[in-house]
């Protein structure tokens, strides 16, 4: 029990230890994109998830709307994002990520994407699967905790 605990305990430094480490990544990348890491965030949630509503977004992103409005002006001032208006209703808007600006933000993850690649070789597919099972348990036990599903619309 007391091993448990403790390879426990050492499962949630590494995990704080990793989020550090990923926040100075984030750091890193929007100072080459003068990008704030909430510029960021939204950016990966519409790429993974987009195109999405203001208001999807705002409640993946937990942000208030008025926050997200002024971070959608500034990305689309600077060309990361267009607003569409749906035909029937020129009211409603989704937001989608402009591809050439994404791919320029993928280039500079593309180091850490490649340093994990190896990393990842060392495990068997079967371990592999363990890993992605407690990351995506892990994911969703922090949107228990917040109150939120990433799944919500």
């Amino acid at each position: 029990m007391r091993h448990r605990r403790r390879t426990g305990n050492e499962i949630k430094a590494a995990l704080r230890d990793l989020r550090i480490q990923l926040v100075l990544l984030n750091h890193q990348v929007g100072g080459e994109l003068a990008l704030k890491d909430v510029d960021l965030d939204c950016l990966d949630i519409l790429a993974r998830d987009g195109p999405l509503t203001p208001s999807v977004l705002a409640r993946r992103a937990g942000l208030h709307p008025a926050t997200l409005t002024g971070i959608l002006d500034r990305l689309e001032d600077a060309g990361w994002i267009a607003r569409d208006r749906a035909r029937p209703d020129r009211r409603s808007v989704t937001i989608r990520v402009l591809p050439d600006r994404g791919m320029e933000v993928f280039r500079l993850y593309q180091p850490m994407m490649s340093a994990m690649d190896d990393v990842l070789a060392d495990y068997t597919e079967a371990e592999l699967e363990l890993i992605a099972t407690f990351l995506r348990r892990s994911a969703a036990a922090g949107e228990r905790v917040l109150g939120r599903s990433a799944v919500e619309n």
